[in-house]
């Protein structure tokens, strides 16, 4: 077994990407392919095919896999659960795919291996407590406690999307909320993730294809779209002053979709401190360094390097 190389899979919901990284951490080769949506038997195949020709690529063998996938592995059974990629709940994921490989295969939370990347050597580097924060069409999260992941008893570590959203406001109708594909209402994912800020803007009266346009309109002077972004920074900074509140991570490092919102890395922290329990509040928000390339990077790094 390589103890230089490692391997890493983010299976997403509508691409799987394979990369292999060598010790720097540095990209040595790199596959992109849609995912076999609701096809379980064709994924494991297409993994076992992606791996294999990023070795060959390099004319390697057996190099360590580690793979981020929606959900968690239950402790209770072993299989799946919580995924939005509904083919995978209820799968024993980690058993099919090193029975496709022929290797031991680690897996993790893709929410969970995006902190692991940007902990490691990203926009985190450095921080002993890290919350990683994905805001996209979903909202995710994993912690990093001194390099290492956090895992608890439940494999639920991070999941802060599920939680109400605190301190709601009933002027803005946030009682009870919107409905979840969990079943939930008000859930900090229904209001904070991309779909949850267009919707919440087309409630309001607005008009836009995606949070893109938001920004862009809000950018370009619309009043509707700046409110609109301005109840969104409200919720998320009461959704992470929570987090604030219960870990004091030094970093939080937002990725997916909606990190490019630049103006919430200036509004957010100053909104905060009403929530947070303290007179005053250190811990930094920042970008990810290393973008939609966190997953599988920190796939790979469920591997550690020798002596890490």
């Amino acid at each position: 077994m390589s103890s230089t190389y490692r391997i890493g899979v983010d299976l997403g919901g509508t691409k799987i990407e394979v990369a292999l990284l060598d010790a720097e951490g540095e990209f040595v080769a790199r596959r992109r392919e849609a995912t076999p949506v609701g096809d379980y038997g064709a994924i494991i195949r297409q993994v076992r095919e992606m791996v294999t020709a990023v070795e060959r690529e390099q004319g390697l063998t057996g190099v360590p896999v580690g793979a981020g996938t929606p959900g968690a592995v239950s402790r209770a059974t072993g299989r799946m659960k919580n995924s939005n990629s509904v083919c995978l709940n209820d799968q024993m994921l980690r058993e099919d795919l090193m029975a496709a490989l022929g290797r031991e295969v680690r897996i993790a939370n893709d929410a969970d291996c995006f902190a692991l990347s940007e902990a490691t050597d990203g926009a985190a580097a450095g921080g002993g407590t890290v919350f990683g924060v994905i805001l996209g069409t979903g909202v995710g999260g994993g912690v990093v406690v001194d390099g290492r992941l956090l895992a608890g008893p439940n494999a639920i570590a991070g999941e802060w999307g599920h939680n109400p959203l605190p301190w709601p406001r009933p002027e803005w109708n946030e009682v009870p909320g919107p409905k979840g594909w969990d079943g939930r209402y008000g859930s900090i994912e229904t209001w904070c993730c991309g779909p949850g800020l267009l919707a919440d803007h087309e409630r309001s009266g607005g008009q836009a294809e995606n949070a893109q346009a938001i920004c862009a309109a809000a950018e370009a002077g619309d009043h509707q779209a700046m409110a609109t972004l301005a109840r969104w920074e409200d919720r998320l900074a009461r959704a992470l002053a929570s987090i604030v509140n219960i870990l004091d991570p030094e970093v939080i490092v937002v990725g997916g979709g909606l990190s490019g919102i630049d103006r919430m890395y200036r509004h957010v922290p100053a909104l905060w401190t009403e929530w947070v329990f303290s007179d005053r509040v250190d811990t930094k928000l920042v970008p990810a360094r290393f973008g939609d390339s966190s997953g599988v990077r920190g796939a790979a790094w469920l591997w550690p390097l020798e002596g890490q």
